[in-house]
């Protein structure tokens, strides 16, 4: 293992999709009658309207919180603990953010998926209801078809490209394996959003997308051109190019396919069909950090704070420390085909592979926890909480619970993908998938989830990415598109 070039020294919450305290502003009652009356120079101390007998505080707590479930989540976090001490306990009613919560995905769903202990409630009804306004143009979800309608639809679609057809292989619907829930289906940009494609700047199609820096406003693509190219997405003229990375001489980033992204703090890593993963500094425009020799295709990677994952073709996830001149930490083989996917945190290391197993390492001791047999590969995989979800190559969303090592299914929905699914990214309150179907499908991560929207597409889509309410999207043949709230 080589690892080459200078090593200089050199994640995620950003601004709400629909700018937050405007939200607040645009949909909250006057809370004016709330706020304490101001010093003044008379004596007349009277109680304000919220401490006098019969005021909105003499109200039951029950009362009192069910009229705060009629504002904005977003609201009751950042406004209400401005009035009263009495009024900033609402926002830590947890049962009273779990009523919200149901109201917003209906009675024919449950809501979380995965364990219950620790979930933050006020965050995942934050971004549902961003989501839904985002997604449906307004602040509830609006239904528009059923699932039978949808079911009807989806049957008279033959599958592309040869793609299984779940309904044809006997899957059954909605609660049970999770079917096509009820959706809305947007074909052009919601009023609340913005589609802003690329200009051309690849000459193949481009695998992989990645947002970085936190608020959404550059945008790394990695193509089959070889090419690694930042994007300013904030640019007076919408997007523009910032760079094509690559060393001084060399004529492209890569010396095959680039494969996948990833990125941590300042760094961006990039893999490809070279068997190389090529590092670069963010804070230096781009600049080439270093190089590591992989031994085969980088078809995966992971950048966590103190060590590089890198899933290959060759079965391996290897361990690296970029920092050292012999950067390979560990290799170690968990399955029996190329590692598809990877997901990690300061602990496990998860795996999905082409023979059909996801396996879980133990960082710290050092071993493989569980291995898991399932009936299709896993193709793209998002970790967060103590909740995985991934796509496989049917079609086909799993839900696997991740607590103290134990990894265990869940859930397996059918979302009305009939192509593999090449992309999942899960929050607490919201879940993108897209697929080799040609279509991008924004969800509610419910149990089964609800289908708020369906992209269509000319093409198959490649990858995606979400951060602050910005989703990208490497939509087939050589377009990216940048969906993004309205200034």
């Amino acid at each position: 293992m080589e690892l080459s070039e200078g090593r200089t020294h050199p994640d995620q919450d950003g601004p709400s999709p629909d700018g937050g305290t405007s939200q607040c502003e645009a949909s909250t009652p006057d809370l004016s009658s709330l706020r304490p009356p101001a010093p003044s120079l008379s004596v007349d101390l009277s109680p304000s309207p919220a401490e006098a007998p019969g005021g909105l505080l003499s109200l039951p707590w029950e009362m009192l919180t069910n009229i705060a479930s009629h504002l904005p989540a977003q609201c009751v976090l950042d406004v209400l603990p401005k009035v009263c001490h009495a009024l900033e306990d609402v926002g830590r009613d947890s049962t009273a953010w779990q009523l919200r919560a149901s109201r917003l995905i209906g009675s024919r769903a449950s809501f979380p998926v995965g364990p219950r202990e620790d979930f933050d409630w006020p965050s995942a009804c934050v971004e549902m209801e961003q989501l839904i306004t985002c997604w449906t143009g307004g602040p509830n979800l609006r239904v528009k078809q059923t699932q039978e309608d949808e079911g009807e639809r989806e049957q008279a679609r033959p599958p592309q490209d040869g793609a299984p057809n779940p309904q044809a292989e006997g899957m059954v619907g909605n609660q049970e394996n999770g079917g096509p829930a009820e959706i809305e289906e947007h074909l052009d940009p919601p009023p609340a959003l913005e589609c802003v494609p690329l200009p051309s700047g690849h000459i193949a199609q481009v695998n992989s997308v990645l947002l970085l820096g936190g608020g959404g406003g550059v945008l790394a693509t990695g193509s089959r051109d070889w090419n690694v190219k930042l994007w300013d997405l904030k640019a007076a003229c919408g997007v523009s190019l910032l760079h094509t990375l690559g060393g001084q001489g060399d004529f492209s980033t890569h010396r095959g396919w680039v494969w996948c992204l990833a990125s941590r703090d300042h760094q961006l890593v990039s893999g490809g069909f070279d068997s190389t993963v090529r590092l670069w500094d963010l804070q230096a425009g781009g600049a080439k950090r270093g190089l590591i020799r992989a031994g085969a295709a980088v078809l995966c990677l992971s950048c966590q704070t103190d060590v590089l994952l890198a899933g290959t073709y060759d079965k391996r996830v290897n361990m690296y420390d970029t920092r050292a001149a012999q950067p390979l930490v560990k290799s170690i083989r968990l399955h029996g085909n190329a590692v598809m996917c990877l997901a990690a945190d300061d602990r496990f290391i998860i795996s999905g592979s082409k023979d059909s197993t996801a396996a879980v390492y133990d960082r710290r001791a050092g071993r493989e926890l569980k291995r898991l047999q399932l009936s299709s590969y896993l193709q793209s995989m998002s970790f967060s909480g103590h909740e995985v979800w991934a796509g496989d190559n049917s079609g086909m969303i799993h839900c696997l619970s991740m607590q103290g090592g134990r990894l265990e299914p869940v859930s397996r929905f059918d979302v009305g993908h009939r192509g593999m699914i090449t992309g999942v990214h899960r929050s607490a309150g919201s879940l993108y998938t897209c697929s080799s179907d040609r279509t991008v499908k924004v969800h509610i991560p419910s149990s089964p989830p609800k289908t708020l929207s369906i992209q269509h597409h000319d093409a198959g889509v490649n990858g995606l990415s979400v951060e602050a309410g910005v989703l990208a999207v490497a939509s087939g043949d050589m377009c990216v598109e940048v969906w993004r709230p309205k200034k």
